[in-house]
């Protein structure tokens, strides 16, 4: 796969068809793998693939610094494709100006991440070249809510304390914004200062507003990528919350993000056949 990936990456680079390719490198096999910015065909076999390659790359797509560089090329796993069609659908990128490199994924980690553990996109679907093959990928899978499922049979007031002691350990850091490939706002809700709508200290109500606030402007948008979770320094599950809104997209609306692209996003659309049982 690794020489197939370096082959396809040189010829794109060499024919002009793109001017960089956004990727993976790695400094030694066991750090994770990090993104790096390749210009020259004589540099792709910097390039790696592994199963320490847990980024979404597509994060950088909509960096002004990315755009300066010219066309891309971006390797994806199937669970980042998926981001790809919610920004084409936020009118965030030209697809037809972006060479998707797709790769064969059956799990990241070692022992694989919670998200891969219910992944049913192991095979990218819609990237323009696709490397590698993953034997019986899953089609559906049953465990999506697994985890959430869990945490829902606690009581109320368990699963409050549950959140009080967790987002109590937030520092405000904003990894978490930073990290996911749709907080794409130039300027962010907590950098406004007139008015002020959220707390920029790391106080505990402040440190609610933010990332209740965060849950809900990804309503029916996060593909659970989960880098949120991963990048976040005091390891707070920040999953939990996002399963939480994609499971009410999908239960109410039968929408999954990324999943299709011909399908209308839940926010904007209407379809007479939406439920109403939030209507009080």
């Amino acid at each position: 796969m690794l020489n197939q990936l370096h082959e396809t990456c040189r010829k794109l680079l060499e024919d002009g068809t793109v001017q960089v390719v956004i990727g993976y490198g790695q400094s030694s096999p066991d750090t994770p793998a990090y993104p790096i910015f390749v210009t020259r065909p004589e540099d792709v076999q910097q390039l790696v693939w592994n199963n320490q390659c847990f980024g979404n790359l597509t994060t950088y797509l909509t960096r002004k610094e990315v755009r300066a560089m010219g066309k891309p090329a971006i390797v994806v796993k199937g669970c980042d494709e998926k981001t790809l069609v919610v920004l084409e659908k936020e009118s965030q990128i030209d697809r037809s100006q972006i060479v998707v490199i797709g790769m064969a994924c059956s799990a990241v980690g070692n022992p694989p991440l919670a998200k891969c553990q219910a992944c049913e996109v192991h095979m990218p679907r819609f990237a323009d070249a696709t490397i590698g093959q993953v034997e019986n990928p899953a089609s559906e899978t049953d465990g999506r809510y697994a985890d959430l499922e869990a945490f829902l049979q606690k009581t109320p007031a368990d699963r409050m304390a549950y959140w009080m002691n967790e987002l109590d350990r937030c520092v405000k850091c904003y990894a978490c914004r930073q990290v996911c490939p749709l907080c794409y706002c130039e300027t962010c809700i907590v950098d406004k200062n007139r008015p002020q709508r959220i707390d920029t200290s790391p106080t505990l109500k402040g440190n609610y507003a933010w990332h209740i606030t965060r849950a809900f402007h990804l309503a029916a948008r996060c593909v659970g990528c989960d880098e949120c979770t991963r990048a976040c320094p005091a390891g707070i599950d920040l999953r939990l919350l996002n399963l939480s809104v994609a499971k009410a997209a999908e239960t109410d609306f039968g929408f999954r993000a990324g999943m299709d692209p011909e399908v209308e996003p839940v926010v904007g659309s209407y379809s007479e056949q939406d439920k109403e049982g939030f209507i009080r």
